[in-house]
């Protein structure tokens, strides 16, 4: 149980976010919380020259930690990738003395291209988007953070104008407050499969 407010690091990696509308309307709202440090990769490291010590020490002063992406060819962008391998170094965030990130969260908030339905696991795709993400729940589980289930819009593509991009970003925001007021709740929502359903259930 969560008895404190929680200081949140959103790691936003979109290599063409002036092209993405949802993605930009996710980053303004993320920027009205306070507490919610943002850190665009693609806009800091354009080389890919990850400032290791830079990104351990934010690590460090924060709770939360939030990979924000659009889901590309079933993964995250590379720079996200990247930015892995360099900084949750031995020592630092697993292995021996390697316990910084001990008891922090990890969050992923996604935009998919494809709807939901079509990662079901009767389909020919054969897994759910949040399978996918195995990878990064096993890195959450190395590093001893807690996985909270990722947070998705599905078929962003048509969110707009099908009026579902809106409330998406409002239960966004009231994510992040619950975060950084104090409220949040971990077994809430843990054994959730995507975090949207946190809204559906409460």
């Amino acid at each position: 149980m969560v008895e404190h407010k929680l200081k949140v690091l959103i790691l936003l990696a979109h290599p063409n976010l002036i092209q993405s509308q949802n993605n930009r309307e996710l980053l303004q709202v993320s920027k009205s919380i306070d507490n919610v440090t943002i850190v665009d990769l693609y806009a800091q490291y354009p080389n890919y020259r990850i400032n290791i010590d830079k990104e351990q020490t934010r690590l460090l002063e924060h709770d939360v930690i939030i990979f924000m992406f659009p889901f590309y060819w079933y993964s995250t962008p590379s720079i996200l990738k990247e930015w892995q391998d360099l900084v949750l170094e031995v020592g630092f965030a697993y292995g021996a003395g390697g316990k910084a990130l001990q008891e922090k969260y990890f969050l992923c908030c996604i935009t998919a291209g494809a709807s939901e339905e079509f990662y079901l696991m009767d389909t020919d795709r054969h897994y759910s988007l949040r399978s996918f993400l195995t990878p990064l729940e096993q890195m959450s589980r190395v590093t001893r953070m807690q996985f909270i289930p990722p947070y998705i819009l599905f078929d962003s593509r048509t969110a707009q104008e099908d009026d579902r991009l809106e409330p998406w970003l409002m239960n966004w925001k009231k994510i992040l407050e619950m975060f950084t007021e104090g409220t949040f709740r971990y077994d809430d929502v843990k054994k959730l499969p995507i975090l949207n359903e946190y809204f559906i259930t409460s």
